[in-house]
């Protein structure tokens, strides 16, 4: 997912062609390559999963890291470049980038012995969609054909308070045999086939359905790792999956994702060799790039689908940031290249616009002059919009990752640009943080990433701006946004499919639902034990490549 183009589906193509296996090349910004023997074991830096480890109902990277380790999906991203390639899938084909017809290997197991089939899917998809299941995932459902059956109104806890939705089913999803179903979405989808390796489209095996509160806790996909036991705040043991039946397999025996509160806790961890590897550098070993000499040749950097943006708290929750002219202000007034200067020593890029630059379809600029630093134009937009109603501006942020030092400095230039105090508020730790935004109990301002679920420039702006979306956390909403959206989701030609979605984001300059902050380089460390240590194109650690010395 980074650092290349991507291809999109068109008409009257075979979704197949669009999946050929792509093999990486090379590693020269991700990671080492050398010799290793399989077998062993080693310890990840984690966090804390948000929710129970189901595929349909995790969009945040603590859990996501899991669930990429023991759920396999019809399609797999590359690691080096995040292409699609067939995993479950034998075939994905389709005349009319509407009417899909998947065929899958036989023979591919669950971890629970039982044999992947088309109806572990449907069942599956069934289940993330049906509004009754509360899933944050299921909105990745919505092109298939009678999604909107599925949906009724409510609460957060209990969407169908006021009634059942109409079915709990999709029609546009159908089982033709047991390696063979097919799916109908209600328009036409241009980049379907590339979707369809993000997690929410994972099958669940039938044991799910008898108890998915257990399989929560112990999960069972069909990926080369298994879990073995999750202890709350503490770790996350994952086994090797003797009868994997992909092709994508890891060589180590035991991985260990061990959960810690604080990065300079795990990065001195790693330092010691008391951790064997961390996916986030401390700002503080940023500095003139201290993790260089404190890990010689034991460290990797690469540009990564990723996006750190500011959201603001809906206007139902906290009026005074309602007026778009204050969101510009605020953005005008951060000096994103000092902050990236001084905080993050030049590694991360100044963002222009919401979307990646490593997605094919990227245009720069679509921010504008909001995204400048310019603190004359900042204070005058402050001003025609009638300044800022209840000071002071607040910034929160997760205390448990490396967040406290840039959400103070963009404070700063915030309070120095506008003349109005601004505070970074920590939040204890990321499950936390994420159950207030979730609950909508969190005012002000609060820091927001996106590390793509797959390649396309769709993916930047759909899940998170379109009208009620699974990450839309300031619920944004603009019927035209969402209009242009499915224009360009139905475009058969890739080049005006990325025209139209580019016509989307432009409008965000001028509602500014979220001030694009920097595009994300990926840096990690890890000790004297382990080789082979890959970051993938989604800013991941690529398990699978993983070995010891």
């Amino acid at each position: 997912m980074r650092g290349t183009t991507r291809t999109v589906a068109v008409a009257v193509m075979s979704a197949a062609a669009l999946l050929a296996a792509g093999c990486g090349s090379g590693d020269s910004d991700g990671g080492t390559s050398s010799e290793g023997k399989a077998g062993g074991e080693i310890t990840i830096r984690g966090c804390n999963p948000e929710n129970p480890l189901i595929p349909s109902n995790t969009t945040e990277t603590c859990g996501g890291n899991i669930i990429d380790a023991f759920a396999a999906k019809l399609v797999h991203y590359n690691a080096e470049d995040a292409k699609p390639e067939m995993d479950i899938a034998e075939s994905i084909e389709t005349t009319d980038n509407q009417n899909f017809t998947v065929k899958l290997k036989s023979g591919y197991k669950f971890q629970d012995g039982t044999e992947v089939k088309a109806k572990n899917f449907v069942d599956a998809w069934n289940y993330a969609a049906a509004a009754k299941n509360a899933q944050a995932s299921g909105y990745f459902m919505e092109p298939i054909e009678g999604y909107g059956d599925t949906q009724c109104t409510g609460t957060a806890e209990d969407p169908c308070t006021d009634g059942p939705a109409k079915s709990e089913t999709m029609t546009g999803l159908a089982v033709v045999d047991d390696h063979t179903f097919t799916i109908k979405t209600t328009e036409k989808v241009s980049n379907l086939p590339v979707r369809l390796g993000y997690s929410a489209f994972s099958p669940l095996p039938d044991s799910f359905f008898k108890d998915p509160k257990a399989f929560g806790e112990k999960p069972i996909g069909a990926g080369p790792y298994q879990v073995e036991s999750w202890t709350k705040n503490q770790s996350v043991v994952l086994k090797k999956f003797a009868d994997y039946s992909g092709k994508f397999g890891g060589n180590l025996d035991t991985i260990t994702f061990k959960i810690y509160q604080d990065s300079d806790a795990a990065y001195n961890d790693v330092i010691a060799n008391q951790l064997d590897i961390t996916d986030e550098i401390p700002t503080s070993a940023m500095i003139d790039d201290k993790y260089k000499s404190d890990l010689p040749d034991r460290n990797a950097q690469k540009e990564t689908g990723v996006i750190q943006t500011v959201t603001f708290a809906p206007p139902a929750v906290d009026p005074a940031y309602k007026d778009p002219k204050v969101r510009q202000a605020i953005s005008m007034a951060i000096n994103r290249e000092e902050i990236i200067k001084q905080i993050f020593n030049n590694t991360r890029v100044p963002a222009t616009g919401w979307v990646s630059p490593v997605v094919d379809g990227y245009k720069a600029d679509q921010c504008g002059e909001y995204c400048t630093f310019d603190a004359a134009k900042a204070k005058a937009q402050l001003e025609a919009a009638g300044g800022f109603s209840t000071p002071p501006i607040t910034l929160s942020y997760n205390a448990d990752a490396s967040h406290k030092d840039w959400t103070e400095a963009t404070c700063n230039s915030i309070k120095n640009a506008l003349g109005v105090d601004c505070q970074a508020v920590g939040v204890v730790d990321f499950k936390t943080f994420r159950g207030q935004i979730r609950g909508r109990e969190m005012k002000g301002m609060f820091r927001t990433g996106w590390q793509m679920d797959y390649p396309s420039i769709e993916n930047f702006l759909a899940p998170i701006f379109k009208t009620g979306a699974s990450s839309n956390d300031g619920d944004y909403s603009n019927p035209a946004f969402d209009k242009k959206l499915e224009e360009a989701a139905a475009a058969t030609d890739s080049a005006e499919s990325n025209k139209l979605y580019q016509e989307a984001e432009a409008m965000l300059a001028t509602d500014f639902p979220a001030i694009p902050m920097w595009y994300g380089k990926t840096t990690m460390g890890w000790s004297d034990k382990v080789t082979n240590v890959k970051i993938t194109a989604f800013g991941t650690i690529d398990l699978p490549s993983l070995t010891l010395k």
